[in-house]
């Protein structure tokens, strides 16, 4: 069921075909994964400037800068939830740490049970996007993503992983899980582009 947005700034910051839903409804695909901080590591991998790959156990990935970004949430599926304020850890403290080869375009971001979706360089460095470990000042929830989950605001929500392991620095596009089930490769809410029919050339990879 849908709601009447709050104010009317609410409402100009719904992309076109949104709806801002009561509750918070949450989407995923699979179970629910368990953690074990004592295994559990995030890999940076692929074409790194060091030609290495570089893996961090829950406590150094805890160490990372941290940050707070409130932002709108835009599912495919068409409901909005606004003002959502995600705490963690920022997309460009890993670039510095694990800084990309100078050929990177585009990054896979990896998931338990091999769950991926690709982004552009310039999506997941932006200052929006962030590793969260928080929502509006709480841990996440198992369903949403604890320990830890990308967001990208400004891209629809299935490219905000849940339960990230690892990212890989690519020089060629590649299609993650749903881009390779028919969603578009660059999910702009705002363009609407929720599907891959909808692509225009050089959206996607061939």
């Amino acid at each position: 069921m849908a709601c009447v947005p709050e104010n009317p700034e609410e409402e100009n910051r719904l992309p076109p075909g949104q709806y801002i839903p009561r509750g918070r409804p949450v989407i995923h695909y699979g179970r629910v994964p368990a953690f074990r901080p004592q295994t559990w590591r995030f890999q940076v991998f692929g074409a790194t400037a060091s030609g290495e790959s570089h893996d961090f156990t829950w406590e150094d990935f805890s160490r990372l800068p941290r940050t707070t970004v409130v932002a709108d949430f835009h599912c495919v599926t068409k409901f909005s939830i606004m003002g959502n304020e995600w705490g963690g850890h920022p997309a460009t403290a890993l670039l510095e740490r694990v800084p990309p080869a100078p050929g990177v375009r585009h990054v896979m971001v990896w998931a338990e049970y091999g769950y991926s979706a690709n982004l552009r360089l310039n999506d997941f460095a932006s200052d929006t996007t962030l590793f969260a470990t928080e929502l509006n000042e709480k841990p996440l929830s198992p369903e949403r993503g604890y320990p830890v989950r990308i967001v990208v605001p400004h891209l629809y929500a299935w490219k905000s992983v849940k339960w990230v392991r690892g990212i890989e620095y690519l020089t060629e596009d590649r299609r993650g899980f749903w881009e390779e089930r028919g969603y578009h490769n660059v999910a702009d809410p705002w363009k609407e582009q929720r599907y891959s029919y909808q692509e225009d050339p050089g959206d996607g990879p061939p």
